[in-house]
């Protein structure tokens, strides 16, 4: 469902800002800039190195392949391993920013989201006017793996929460565990930092897949888990480019890089995840439990979440992601109701002669409250069906010409349901849609929604007069 917790304002960045290198996968040199983004516009790649530089949504529908990370494609072009990037734009919880790329793969820097994180808060987090809506999971979802033992879980919760468990039979990496608790409190210090990393039995392999291009030593972690003579130590440097000195250490990590955190190898699968999580298109109220998990688990998590909700991720996207709005001034150009008797306070989405999208935020001080149901307040049906007709009422009156000359009064109500009660702290929903209009009088159908759930249907008989002087 959507969210019925206090809602915090949507954010992007104040100012522009880049940070380059080189591709972990495609070993290319990109730079990639933030910008920032108007409300509702969500998170987009841009690839300027193409004709016409098109742009891709950060969108679990144009997931292509999960290879080592994770790459979106859209009509024949492609932006690899976007899921640090992701991560750190995810953890700082902004909502709407362009990221226009020089090339088809975000820089690694040192294999973490933290350089990431530093030059997006270096550019300032800015709120914005529009309000954030959640996703509110109200249910268990699973994806399971029995073959790689792979178990991955999203459960109610009262906040966006991470458990995660590996299980490496490698000695020097063995089972690890970790948790992140909160986004704000945990995500920059504890997570952020963690670096991706792989097996030293891998990198052959990984690299004949035409893979790990732009790895060395700086930006992955490399754990031993074979016995390694000479010509292994030769093939890595050429692989490498590199004349420097290999080793091992007595960490069973090429060259005794000191891990940041103890668990560090789980603290980055965490980083992974939120980045996967982030395809989701909308933040996320919801525990994940992992374990063993990788891209390729993540993505069917992601996916299984979007079906599961995608009525009510529907929902959200017809009244948000749209530039028509009209607001009270707006609505009381067009209709003549007035306090109290205003039950609309905004329009989100409008196809004018055939649908309308507004919005009620049901408050505690409500006139009607004072006596209806007293002390277990519930708006009245006949309000609602009031709200309806007045939505109603603007998608009529802006269908035809001069509409400030014209009233439309209520003649008739069918086939009228109440499904569930409203109350104070709800946003209701209405879609309004024009079934018939013809010689002055119409039909409209209309259905009233609270987190995605039904509350109210009815058809409604009007007719349009002509307004008084």
């Amino acid at each position: 469902m959507l969210n019925k917790y206090p809602r915090r304002k949507q954010q992007t960045i104040k100012d522009e800002i880049s940070i380059n290198g080189i591709g972990l996968h495609t070993g290319v040199e990109t730079i990639a800039t933030f910008k920032p983004a108007k409300e509702n516009f969500g998170i987009r790649f841009k690839r300027l190195d193409l004709k016409e530089c098109p742009e891709i949504i950060a969108d679990i529908d144009h997931v292509v392949d999960i290879s080592r990370g994770t790459t979106l494609g859209q009509n024949n072009f492609r932006i690899h391993t976007v899921e640090h990037i992701l991560s750190a734009v995810f953890g700082l919880q902004i909502d709407n920013i362009l990221i226009e790329l020089t090339e088809k793969e975000p820089p690694v820097m040192d294999g973490s989201a933290r350089p990431f994180v530093d030059v997006l808060l270096q550019a300032g987090i800015q709120e914005q006017n529009s309000l954030q809506t959640e996703l509110i999971i109200d249910q268990t979802i699973t994806y399971n793996d029995p073959k790689r033992g792979i178990d991955i879980h999203i459960l109610p919760s009262d906040k966006f929460r991470v458990t995660f468990m590996t299980d490496y039979k490698e000695p020097s990496l063995g089972t690890q565990y970790s948790a992140m608790y909160s986004l704000e409190d945990d995500f920059v210090e504890q997570f952020a930092p963690s670096r991706t990393f792989c097996l030293f039995s891998e990198i052959i392999e990984l690299n004949n897949q035409g893979l790990i291009k732009g790895g060395n030593l700086d930006n992955a972690v490399v754990f031993v888990d074979k016995e390694i003579d000479e010509n292994d130590i030769d093939e890595l440097k050429k692989l490498f480019n590199t004349n420097e000195k290999i080793k091992i250490s007595n960490n069973s990590i090429l060259n005794g890089t000191k891990l940041r955190f103890a668990n560090e190898p789980v603290r980055h699968k965490i980083v992974d995840l939120i980045g996967d999580i982030a395809l989701l298109g909308i933040p996320i109220r919801g525990h994940v439990i992992a374990a063993r998990s990788g891209h390729a688990s993540n993505v069917e998590l992601v996916k299984k979440i979007k079906k599961t909700y995608l009525k009510t991720l529907t929902l959200r996207k017809k009244y948000e992601d749209t530039s028509i709005y009209f607001d009270i001034e707006g609505l009381m150009k067009i209709i003549p109701h007035r306090y109290p008797f205003l039950l609309i306070d905004r329009i989100t989405a409008l196809e004018p002669g055939k649908v309308v999208h507004a919005i009620k935020n049901v408050s505690i001080n409500e006139p009607f409250f004072q006596g209806h149901f007293p002390g277990q307040p519930v708006m009245p049906g006949v309000l609602i069906l009031e709200a309806m007709a007045q939505a109603g009422g603007f998608l009529v009156l802006n269908s035809i010409e001069n509409p400030e000359s014209k009233l439309m009064y209520f003649t008739g109500v069918n086939q009228s349901r109440f499904k569930k009660i409203v109350t104070p702290g709800d946003q209701v929903i209405f879609e309004v849609r024009l079934d018939k209009f013809k010689m002055g009088t119409c039909k409209i159908h209309g259905i009233a929604s609270v987190d995605g759930i039904q509350v109210a249907e009815g058809e409604i008989l009007a007719s349009v007069v002509d307004r008084n002087n």
